[in-house]
Parts: structure tokens; sequence; C-alpha cells
């Protein structure tokens, strides 16, 4: 089985190094000083679990250097704000491609699949749940900090994901388990519940999850936040976990919060490193869609013009 991976992030590398440790041929997109990295380094998985290190590894800096008719699958690791890109270069080298590859989708937010649907049919593209934490301590490494729950992998489009087996049991034989469903708009939804309310205003007030919990206010917005995504949800035809915003909100401040009490955002990263942020494919999605179905999401807007507006002085 020959994989590409497409972003040398934490995620990346994460995976990367699991697959190959299992006996996958990989290669990895990377550039600049992440890519000598890798060359000169090879990558490792550090942290929770069985540690690996793999040496030698293919590395691509230019879609021109990646064999044709070589991949069975693609996994796409890099930042939302890379899809549009990613998506166009893979549709011009599509010679890289085996007649059936897959691409699996291992990103934050919802919807990231559009992307790869103007090229691919949607029995090529998968999406993923993935919460499991992964921080790179180096450019080569990756280190697993939380593990919560299995990662998930689906389709958006209703396919069937059985067809991805083989990659679900390389990464659970590496010891992070992986498991596949028919329901991973759910768990998306879950996922977005959390980060659409915590993400983007925890990197506003520079401030970690607990802290936004033990602030009234803060508690306000996120409660109108929560209440916007699940009328989003209803009235667009999806399902979540919860049959009702008040139902997840007792989860929400009792479990969830509590588990990541000193927990700063990647959007918090983000605009600390003064990058562009993910706040498209989290808030962003939501007002899309509210748009769409005619739903006040306000609050939801507020939060996505501030960091625009943050985003906009970089």
């Amino acid at each position: 089985m020959k994989i590409l991976i497409i972003g040398a992030g934490g995620v990346g590398i994460g995976l990367a190094t699991s697959v190959a440790s299992q006996g996958a041929e990989i290669g990895i997109y990377a550039r600049g000083k992440t890519a000598q990295a890798i060359k000169e380094n090879g990558i490792k998985r550090t942290g929770l679990f069985q540690h690996y290190e793999i040496k030698n590894i293919p590395v691509y800096e230019k879609y021109t250097e990646i064999p044709e008719n070589t991949y069975d699958y693609i996994f796409i690791t890099a930042k939302t704000t890379a899809n549009e890109d990613i998506s166009s270069n893979l549709n011009k080298h599509k010679n890289i491609l085996k007649t059936n590859t897959k691409i699996i989708i291992f990103q934050n937010g919802f919807g990231n699949d559009e992307y790869y649907l103007k090229y691919f049919t949607k029995q090529q593209v998968f999406t993923s749940r993935i919460i499991t934490g992964f921080t790179r301590p180096e450019r080569h490494i990756s280190e697993v900090t939380v593990y919560t729950e299995p990662i998930l992998i689906g389709s958006l489009q209703k396919e069937s994901p059985h067809q991805l087996q083989e990659i679900a049991d390389l990464i659970t034989s590496s010891g992070i388990k992986c498991e596949l469903t028919d329901e991973v708009d759910k768990y998306l939804w879950a996922k977005m519940l959390y980060n659409c309310s915590l993400n983007a205003l925890g990197a506003i007030l520079n401030c970690t999850y607990g802290e936004l919990s033990q602030n009234p206010y803060t508690v306000e917005i996120m409660n109108h936040i929560i209440d916007e995504v699940f009328n989003v949800i209803t009235t667009s035809g999806y399902e979540t976990l919860w049959n009702s915003p008040k139902e997840y909100k007792n989860l929400f401040y009792s479990k969830l919060i509590p588990d990541t009490y000193n927990h700063y955002s990647s959007t918090h990263h983000d605009l600390q490193k003064k990058i562009k942020t993910e706040i498209d494919s989290l808030n962003g999605k939501v007002i899309e869609l509210g748009k769409i179905n005619n739903v006040n999401v306000e609050y939801n807007k507020i939060i996505y013009n501030l960091v625009k507006a943050i985003e906009n002085t970089f």
C-alpha cells in the first residue's frame, strides 16, 4: 500500500509515522525547512502510545516531483486554508493518482470535501473526525499529547467507508484506534459545536477554554453560538449526537471544557504567529449554511469578523 501525505504538521507527521510503522510505503509533500528536516532525519512519533522512527522517506517539494500512477491513498493533513490550492494542484497533476486512488481528509471544520469534489468523484473523497492531539516539537517529529476517542473515517456523501478498512487497521495497529463510520457528519458537527464555541473566542480574548467557562459574559456568547449552530444543523438536514442545545450544553460545561481547561486553541496559536486561521471552515461554514437556510447566526458572524479583522493586520 502506498500513501501520499500532503501537509507535514503534527497530524501529518503523526499519521505518516503511524502507517509507515505498519508497513505502508509513504511519501510526504512538504516544503522549505520542513522538507529538509524530514530528508535529513526521517520522521518520528513520540508522546502517548508506542514511539516510532522512520528513515529515508521520499519528500516532494513540487507536484511535478511526485511519481506518476503510484499512490493508492492521499491523506490531506494540511491546514484548511490550503484546500483550494491542494485540490487544484491534484487536479492539474492527476497523473500521480491511480484510477481508484482515495483521498482522505484529516482536518478541522466541516465541508472540506467540497474543494475536492469539484475535481474528483464522491467515491474517491472521504473525510475524518480526528480529536487526537498532535503537536510538532520539531519539524520532523509529531508528539501525541491527547487521546480521548478513536479517529473516525467516513463519507459526507453517504458512500460506504468500508473499502477503507485497511487504512483504519494500519492506524489502529500503530496504537491509535481508528474506526469507520456511516455517520461521520454527526461526529464532525459534534466537533464543530465544540470548536465554534471555543476556538476563536479564546483566541480573540487570549485565554484558555477554562477561563472562558468561568466568565459570565463569555458563557453567554458561547451559549448563543451553540444555539445558532444547532439551528444550522437542523435546517441544513444534518444531525448530531444530541437532541437539543440544552443537552449539549450540559455535557459541554460539565465534561468537555473541564477536560481541556488549560487548553489554548489552534486559532490562538495561529494569531500569535500572525498566520491565517481556519476560521472559514469553522464559524465561517456555519455562516455559509445559515445564509443558505435563512438562519440567524449573528454571534458566529461577530466572532468570524473579529478574527478576520485581526488577520487583516498581518
